[in-house]
């Protein structure tokens, strides 16, 4: 959005700070969202079965498993491939964090990171919070 602002910091802060803060969205200038063209900003969708087939191959063809979120961002990247043109993938999670939909698509459970062995056995704690942002800031601000 920086670059698409023009790498104007202002603009950026007002909108992503001041106008976020104020309304909880914000709308860019017909002028800034005619930019998103040079931008390369694209869009798609993934259905489940799309985000299994992804997973399943993804898998099958490079050893590696990779998320729901990732999923369905590599299938609608693959869909606007250009010769020549690198195309990156954020990995976005996890895989052990959706352990059934990984199983339902390759058979068998994701690899966990050390620190997330036997989680489920861990004690849950967990704060019942009205929905209101200025309370979860403050919760934030006491506890941490």
């Amino acid at each position: 959005m920086f670059d698409l602002l023009g790498r104007d910091g202002d603009r950026t802060r007002a909108l992503f700070k001041d106008e976020l803060n104020r309304s909880g969205a914000f709308t860019i200038t017909p002028q800034e969202f005619a930019r998103i063209e040079g931008y390369g900003f694209v869009s798609g969708s993934s259905t489940h079965a799309d985000r299994l087939a992804t997973i399943r191959d993804t898998d099958q063809r490079f050893a590696t498993v990779i998320d729901t979120h990732t999923a369905d961002g590599l299938k609608v990247a693959r869909e606007h491939l250009t010769p020549g043109v690198p195309m990156i993938v954020l990995e976005t999670a996890l895989p052990a964090k959706f352990a059934e939909t990984i199983v339902e698509a390759i058979g068998r459970e994701p690899d966990r990171p050390a620190a997330m062995r036997g989680i489920e056995a861990l004690p849950k704690r967990f704060e019942v919070m009205a929905a209101d942002a200025d309370a979860v800031k403050a919760f934030i601000a006491r506890h941490a």
